[in-house]
């Protein structure tokens, strides 16, 4: 199998020095194998995507010296595929509409459970599961409502996607959080329990970034996923996603996070480590490579 992987920012800020790292370490592995790096731009959030930013995004990484064998693909030219992907899901049963607020999840989350904390999964707030059963949810021969928030009805999808040993698996050359290498098995009753209903769709753009991301990989021919660990938990999700959806399945190679002197993981909102910034300031890009720990 040929080496194909992608680094896939998102233009809502600037590259930091944990991108840096991940796009280096995606790159160093393609080459090394001799295969194929691709890059994506995860612009589907329209209103948070800035051109200004995806501009500095390709100055940045061309600076470092990086270069992608294909042309970029960008999320906002394949809405059609999204949208198809959402019909397949749809027509199997295995979403519906959401009208819950933020403040109606946490209140629902909440209520079992009253003065602790409400349970969180890779998607935050598990979903109580307040609308899927409403007497009114559409049924799947109806036609996919647009503009509205769709969520995965877990079990159901787990029924469908783990019939046989109800258990899931995929295959990561990287490091989980706790240290989790080969092949990781996920039981069903941990993606209903501490997964849920996730968001496939929301109310102001198409797709999520769990659905999109599935769809991407497989249109881009990716074999090896090369991201954070901070990802890790949302990869039984997409693993889930790409069995509903007849999709092969790639590699996952998960890697250590970019953390600053408290040991906090960097965010695009800490300018002060922003590639930019580093680079007027007179850095190189082997000096971007040695503070990123490659």
């Amino acid at each position: 199998m040929t080496f194909r992987t992608r680094f896939a920012p998102s233009p809502t800020g600037p590259l930091h020095l944990g991108h840096a790292f991940s796009a280096l370490l995606a790159h160093d592995m393609a080459r090394a194998a001799g295969g194929t790096f691709v890059l994506r731009i995860e612009d589907i959030d329209r209103e948070r995507s800035r051109p200004e930013w995806e501009a500095q995004i390709l100055d940045d990484l061309a600076w470092l010296g990086l270069s992608w064998d294909v042309p970029v693909r960008r999320q906002s030219d394949h809405l059609p595929a999204y949208a198809a992907a959402l019909d397949d899901l749809w027509r199997q049963g295995l979403l519906y509409p959401c009208h819950c607020t933020r403040r109606d999840i946490r209140t629902a989350a909440s209520a079992p459970q009253e003065g602790a904390e409400p349970a969180t999964g890779p998607d935050g707030l598990i979903y109580p599961g307040t609308c899927r059963t409403r007497a009114d949810r559409p049924p799947p021969a109806a036609p996919r409502p647009g503009s509205v928030v769709l969520r995965l009805d877990m079990a159901a999808a787990v029924a469908r996607g783990m019939p046989d040993a109800s258990l899931l698996s995929f295959s990561e050359t990287g490091e989980g959080p706790a240290g989790e290498t080969g092949t990781i098995v996920v039981p069903a009753r941990q993606l209903v329990r501490e997964v849920g209903d996730i968001v496939l769709s929301r109310r102001d753009f198409l797709g999520s970034y769990h659905l999109s991301v599935v769809v991407d990989d497989a249109a881009q021919g990716i074999t090896h996923v090369v991201r954070g660990a901070d990802l890790f938990e949302a990869t039984q999700v997409h693993a889930l996603l790409q069995h509903l959806l007849r999709l092969p399945r790639p590699g996952y190679h998960h890697h250590r996070l970019v953390r600053d002197a408290a040991g906090k993981r960097l965010a695009k909102r800490d300018d002060a480590r922003a590639i930019r910034l580093y680079r007027a300031e007179g850095a190189t890009p082997a000096d971007i490579r040695r503070m990123a720990g490659l």
